[in-house]
């Protein structure tokens, strides 16, 4: 028995409607404050940089280049990741965000590399190092402020709608910063008479860079080989799934990262007694406190009588209309066994309940005798452990 939601679909020529309409609207209001800025920084610094002669300012303002890319790529995964499910993808489009999480750190850390060889290969000639122009520090320091100021925006708006994409972007934005801070040292020993100082920042820079890059890459492609959630969060859900009335205890919980939710699959144990909707609503139950209680996007509920990790499979017992023809056969008797025989699969045998109406058995006596055969049945028989007689009235 299982339960899980299954997502809204929507053809792919119907008007786009985010999941999450105010994830969707600040994570699109926040990276178009992003662009701007790196618009401006990037004009900025690569054009001061490259006139002031510093190597360090043309590598910060390559960053805020690629800055300025990795937000035309947020906005693309904010927009098409937030879709709803549809019949081609259950699931829904959340890894989208993962997936340009992913091209964005490795974009990162190529470019990080490429600007440490480049300082690397200027530093082998200082002799031809030449010393900076003094407005290229004001132009590091009006830098540095921006992206400051740019990363308390950013993680302030991605805390709020809880996106790991959006906080992956503003701390990306914090390492610009202390990128920006670097080129201020670098260029001020340049022009304090130490002029490889500002290769040397150029160097750093790119350090950074690539170091960012590799981090967001790496977690990006835990992510999409489904890394489960942390050991913390998992027990928290087991807690609730506990927690929840009519579950004996569970096993095989397990979980999968997507994007800033996760997906749960749970096999709980309830009363092996129950009814099938009994049943049905405990696991119900049980999925509805996860998705209130916790970040999940959707929980697969498995409802099991016993724990099957531990006790005997049932594969090897017949199906329900050969274990009447059997017990029938050795009853020796014309007993209405149907509809109202409940069989219970339990510990690599069947537990049989009886429901007999009175009027077939009047007599003590013959009761007696049937509940006699049933206990020799159940000593030796190879499929049945216990069958119960329930005896009522035909109303009943």
């Amino acid at each position: 028995m299982k339960n899980h939601t299954h997502g809204h679909t929507h053809s792919k020529s119907a008007a786009f409607e985010p999941a999450n309409p105010e994830r969707f609207a600040a994570a699109k209001r926040s990276t178009w404050v992003s662009i701007f800025i790196n618009l401006m920084l990037t004009a900025l610094q690569v054009s001061a940089g490259y006139f002031g002669r510093s190597q360090s300012l043309m590598a910060d303002g390559l960053h805020s280049l690629s800055d300025l890319l990795s937000d035309i790529m947020v906005l693309f995964a904010n927009r098409h990741g937030n879709q709803h499910a549809d019949a081609d993808h259950p699931y829904g489009h959340a890894r989208i965000e993962t997936a340009a999480t992913l091209i964005l750190g490795v974009a990162l850390a190529a470019l990080g590399v490429a600007l440490l060889i480049a300082a690397g290969m200027r530093l082998q000639h200082p002799a031809q190092v030449q010393t900076v122009h003094p407005l290229t520090i004001w132009i590091a320091l009006i830098a540095l402020a921006a992206k400051e100021g740019m990363f308390r925006y950013m993680l302030g708006v991605a805390k709020r709608v809880r996106s790991q994409m959006l906080i992956a972007n503003a701390w990306h934005a914090r390492s610009d910063a202390a990128s920006s801070l670097v080129v201020v040292v670098g260029i001020g020993g340049n022009l304090m008479g130490y002029t490889f100082l500002d290769l040397v920042a150029a160097a750093v820079v790119g350090v950074m860079i690539a170091h960012m890059g590799v981090k967001f890459a790496l977690e990006a492609l835990a992510e999409l080989i489904d890394t489960g959630l942390s050991a913390e969060e998992v027990e928290a859900i087991r807690a609730t799934l506990l927690a929840t009335p009519g579950v004996r205890s569970l096993h095989e919980l397990r979980t999968r990262k997507m994007a800033d939710n996760a997906l749960v699959d749970a096999h709980i144990i309830v009363d092996p007694k129950i009814s099938v909707s009994e049943g049905h609503f405990i696991a119900e139950t049980a999925r509805q406190a996860v998705l209130r209680q916790h970040q999940v996007m959707d929980v697969m509920v498995h409802i099991d009588p016993e724990d099957d990790m531990k006790y005997k499979p049932n594969n090897h017992l017949p199906s329900r209309e050969a274990l009447l023809k059997h017990l029938a056969g050795r009853l020796g008797s014309n007993l209405p066994l149907g509809n109202r025989t409940m069989l219970h699969y339990l510990d690599g045998k069947i537990d049989a309940e009886l429901f007999l109406e009175l009027e077939v058995y009047r007599n003590p006596a013959k009761i007696e005798a049937l509940q006699q055969r049933c206990a020799e049945i159940t000593a030796d028989d190879r499929y049945f452990r216990a069958i119960q007689l329930h005896l009522s009235n035909a109303q009943d």
